[in-house]
């Protein structure tokens, strides 16, 4: 039996709400509001170790430590954060979880949750993977303390060969379960946006639900007003989002592991990529509308917004902790729902 996440978070109620650490957006603020909700907050970092320290100091400031941690989660990328600048800055504010996702090759894992572990042994080691395989290779190498299952329905980064939640979920805790490793807690993350989502990923073997496409929408994230605008006026995800590597690519070559791409809004530039347009041509009509006065989210979409599938489901802005909290009860009335009709 998977290992109860209260156990080592005691502020959580349940089910967990986690905001996922999506990085630029979910700074100090998001990730406070988040865990005072009962929920994981947490921060993404990619480049700037300085501005992640900034952003934890908000935390710091904010919450009380819990056993000794910060009571939220640092999101890291292997293949582009330097570990050895992010290791002063976990020994010092120690926070609860560090998320790691993204490496060039699975062994990096391994290395990562070493060196995490002994400048920050409180801090627990999160994976986020997409594939069976890739969780049963992380299990054994390095034991997470939790793995993160993302389906294809995410939005921004994930695998670019993938299954919805509904199917790899059950495969990944079967499998675990039969390589000895079915005491590792799971969290579910693709499609999320509500508390139906919430309560399917429960019954799937879930012991809690991480978000990002809905938090887009929470008053703390930093975002501009025009990706806010655009994902809020969208409908119809599963048309209107499209998963592809042409995303990575407009600011310049690619720099993410071949295993990855990611999923956004259909824009012009994905259409132009579609249609054959040269990519020097693609990044210089990119690189003119960023310098727009709409930053390149206007009526002629040219710069990138992260969404998920579930993006037709987010059509308010709200603070993070309403978000939380709806979720949270949404998920109870869903499956009381459930049981009302069997």
């Amino acid at each position: 039996m998977a290992h109860s996440l209260a156990d080592d978070y005691p502020w959580i109620s349940q089910p967990l709400i986690v905001n996922a650490p999506m990085g630029g957006f979910a700074g100090g603020a998001l990730a406070t509001a988040v865990t005072r909700a009962g929920g994981l907050g947490q921060i993404g970092a990619v480049y700037n170790m300085d501005e992640l320290s900034d952003q934890l100091r908000i935390v710091e400031h904010e919450l009380e430590r819990c056993n000794h941690v910060l009571p939220i989660g640092v999101g890291l990328l292997p293949f582009v954060s330097k570990l050895e600048k992010a290791l002063p800055v976990l020994e010092k504010f120690k926070p609860a979880v560090v998320w790691l996702f993204a490496a060039n090759n699975f062994d990096d894992y391994k290395t990562w949750s070493a060196r995490v572990r002994e400048v920050t042994p409180r801090s627990k080691v999160w994976i986020q993977v997409g594939s069976v395989s890739a969780a049963v290779a992380v299990a054994e190498s390095c034991r997470p303390d939790v793995l993160a299952i993302q389906g294809i329905d995410a939005g921004g980064h994930g695998f670019e060969k993938g299954a919805s939640i509904i199917s790899l979920l059950p495969e990944v805790a079967d499998t675990l379960a039969k390589h000895g490793f079915g005491d590792i807690p799971l969290v579910a993350s693709g499609g999320i946006v509500d508390g139906r989502g919430a309560a399917a990923a429960l019954a799937l073997g879930a012991q809690g639900v991480v978000m990002g496409t809905r938090f887009l929408a929470a008053e703390e994230t930093i975002i501009h007003p025009g990706y806010r605008t655009a994902v809020l006026a969208t409908t119809d995800g599963g048309q209107s989002t499209v998963r592809a590597k042409i995303f990575d690519e407009l600011r310049g070559p690619n720099i993410w592991p071949v295993l990855y791409d990611g999923r956004g809004l259909v824009t012009e530039s994905y259409n132009d990529h579609a249609a054959g347009v040269d990519i020097a041509q693609i990044r210089s009509l990119h690189a003119d509308a960023l310098k727009s006065e709409h930053a390149g989210f206007g009526e002629s979409r040219r710069a990138t917004v992260w969404a998920g599938t579930g993006v037709g489901l987010v059509n308010r802005v709200q603070p993070a902790e309403d978000i939380v909290t709806e979720v949270r009860n949404g998920a109870f009335a869903a499956l009381d729902r459930v049981r009302s009709r069997l």
